[in-house]
C-alpha cells in the first residue's frame, strides 16, 4: 500500500475525537499509513475511542465502505495532497483531509472564485441583489461559492447557474443528505452545469448544528474573498466573513439601510473596513481583476423618471425602464432613499417622494 493515500485521510476524517489540532499534528508525524498503523505510540494525539478502532481494523473498514458507497453513488473522494483538491482551501490552516464531491473540482491557479454569502430570512431586495450579483460574477469568470441554505446563498447559486457559469455548494452535511431538502434540485442542476456540490463529512450525515461553522470555514477558504450581502448582527455569514479574515482574504460587504436590523451585519464589516460592493465591477476591483465598467445608462434623473409619481414600481419594472443592471440599480436606490429622494414600500417597491 502507499504511504499516503487518500483511503488513510479518510480514515483520519472518520477516527472519533479528532479536532484541526491533532488531525494536524499526526499529518506531521510523517507518513499517515504509518503513523495510523502504530496509533500506540501517538497516543498523545489519539484519543482511547480512536486507538481501538485502529487497531481492531474497524477504523479502516469503516473508510473501505465509505469509498465504496461513495463510488457506488457516482461521487468522488479527493485528498487534501492530491493536485485537483482547490489550491486556496489548502492553504488554509486546518483544510479538510478529504472532500467528498459530486461534480467536477478545479485546480486553484486555473479557477478565480468568490463566496457570495448572507442570511436565511432575506429580503426580496437581497436575494434579487444576490441572484443578479452572482450572475455577473459568472459571467465575468469567477466560479461562485457559497452553502445551498435558504436565502441569499440559493439566489446566488441560480444566478451563477442563469449566467451558465461555474458554481459550488458547499454543504453542512453529507452528501446524500442535501439540505435544505428543497434545494436538491438546486444541487442537481449544480453538479449537471460542471460545478461542484461538496462535503467534508461522511455521506449519511444530517445537518447537525454544530456542521455549520466547519462548513463555513471551508467556504470562506475556498477562494480570494467573501462577499457578505444581507446578514443580522447574528448571520452564520458573519462567522465566515470572521474565518475569511483569518486566512488573510478578501471581506466584501453590500451596504443596508441603517434603520433596518437586517444590514446591522453588512454596516458593521463596513465600519471595520470590508469593501463596499455596489456590483460586481466592485468585486472584480478589489480582487485586482479586469473589470467591466459598471452600467451606467442612465442619471440620478433617469432613475426618477422611470418611476411612476402616482403608483408605486417594482425593482425589475425600474430596470426595465431605464436600462441599469439591478446591483447598480438597487445601491443607487438606496442612495436616493437616504437623500429623502424615493421612499421604500413593501413588496419590494418604490414611489417617488
Amino acid at each position: 500500500m502507499e504511504k499516503n493515500t487518500t483511503l488513510d485521510r479518510l480514515v483520519l476524517t472518520l477516527l472519533p475525537g479528532l479536532g484541526p489540532r491533532r488531525r494536524q499534528g499526526l499529518l506531521a508525524r510523517g507518513p499517515l499509513g504509518d503513523v495510523l498503523a502504530r496509533p500506540d505510540e501517538h497516543a498523545d494525539l489519539l484519543p482511547p475511542a480512536a486507538r481501538r478502532a485502529l487497531r481492531s481494523g474497524e477504523a479502516r473498514q469503516r473508510a473501505e465502505s465509505e469509498h465504496k458507497r461513495a463510488r457506488a453513488r457516482g461521487f468522488r473522494i479527493v485528498g487534501s495532497d492530491e493536485p485537483d483538491y482547490p489550491e486556496w482551501l489548502g492553504r488554509t490552516y486546518d483544510p479538510p483531509p478529504v472532500l467528498f464531491v459530486r461534480g467536477a473540482l478545479v485546480r486553484g491557479e486555473g479557477e478565480r472564485s468568490v463566496a457570495l454569502v448572507g442570511c436565511r430570512a432575506a429580503t426580496p431586495q437581497g436575494l434579487t441583489f444576490a441572484r443578479a450579483l452572482g450572475r455577473e460574477v459568472a459571467e465575468a469568470g469567477l466560479t461562485v461559492v457559497s452553502g445551498l441554505a435558504r436565502g441569499i446563498d440559493t439566489a446566488a447559486h441560480r444566478g451563477a447557474l442563469e449566467a451558465r457559469g461555474r458554481t459550488v455548494a458547499v454543504l453542512g452535511s453529507g452528501l446524500e443528505r442535501v439540505y435544505p431538502e428543497e434545494n436538491a434540485s438546486v444541487a442537481d442542476a449544480i453538479a449537471g452545469a460542471g460545478g461542484a456540490v461538496v462535503s467534508e463529512l461522511p455521506l449519511d450525515t444530517g445537518p447537525w448544528k454544530g456542521n455549520f461553522p466547519r462548513r463555513n470555514r471551508v467556504i470562506a477558504g475556498w477562494g480570494r474573498a467573501v462577499v457578505v450581502v444581507e446578514a443580522g448582527c447574528r448571520s452564520g455569514a458573519l462567522i465566515t466573513a470572521r474565518l475569511a479574515l483569518e486566512e488573510g482574504r478578501e471581506v466584501m460587504a453590500v451596504p443596508g439601510h441603517p434603520a433596518w436590523a437586517g444590514a446591522a451585519g453588512t454596516n458593521a464589516l463596513l465600519r471595520d473596513g470590508a469593501a463596499v460592493v455596489r456590483h460586481a465591477g466592485d468585486v472584480l476591483e478589489t480582487l485586482g481583476l479586469e473589470s467591466r465598467p459598471a452600467v451606467e445608462t442612465g442619471s440620478e434623473d433617469e432613475i426618477l423618471a422611470a418611476m411612476r409619481r402616482d403608483a408605486p414600481s417594482s425593482v425589475e419594472e425600474i430596470a426595465g425602464r431605464c436600462g441599469r443592471a439591478l446591483p447598480d440599480l438597487l445601491a443607487r436606490l438606496g442612495e436616493l432613499e437616504l437623500a429623502a429622494r424615493v421612499r421604500r414600500l413593501p413588496g419590494p417597491l418604490f414611489v417617488r417622494s
